[in-house]
């Protein structure tokens, strides 16, 4: 095999980008990266996949690959002392993942869900909430976390089982507060 064949088997950055930015963006705030750094923080994940393209060898996937950048980015960013920056309205309405079709209503509905979800996520430790989010969001394997986090595949359990119960509990605080 040549150099040609390892070249046509590899994707290049820009596919890597086009195919997997929403994946990163979704991960990055479901991480906890506040909105406002989250452009910021979705362009130094694919700065540091340009770094170490040559690096990733294909034995894991390539978005267990992609998520174990992206959580060492969100979590320097979340370290970050928060500056609020303003964001226009076209950067806003650019990142907006309400469906387009849908009415304001259905919209304004979305947003709130997310921002529930979001809400009840930043209650979690970091640990459990990696876990939480690379299973039950990402859709990503036990085994895949393990291998991405560097944790035996018995943690990734045990860490899952107590993220769903605390984030059942801090979701019914919620409901409850919400309720009053």
């Amino acid at each position: 095999m040549g150099n040609d064949d390892l070249a046509t088997e590899r994707p290049g950055l820009v596919a890597i980008h086009d195919a997997h930015a929403d994946f990163v963006w979704r991960s990055l705030q479901r991480l906890g990266v506040p909105p406002a750094d989250l452009e910021d923080a979705l362009q130094e994940v694919f700065v540091v996949v340009h770094q170490r393209l040559g690096t990733f060898r294909g034995s894991s996937k390539l978005t267990t690959w992609l998520f174990g950048i992206t959580l060492r980015v969100a979590s320097r960013f979340r370290r970050r002392p928060h500056v609020r920056r303003e964001q226009s309205e076209e950067d806003l309405a650019h990142h907006a993942q309400a469906d387009a079709s849908a009415g304001p209503e259905a919209e304004a509905l979305q947003r709130e869900e997310r921002a529930r979800l979001l809400a009840v996520l930043d209650t979690l430790d970091p640990e459990k909430r990696v876990v939480l989010v690379m299973f039950e969001l990402e859709r990503i394997d036990a085994t895949a976390i393990g291998e991405a986090l560097g944790i035996p595949v018995g943690t990734v359990h045990s860490r899952l089982r107590a993220a769903r119960a605390q984030f059942a509990k801090a979701a019914t605080r919620l409901r409850m507060r919400r309720e009053r």
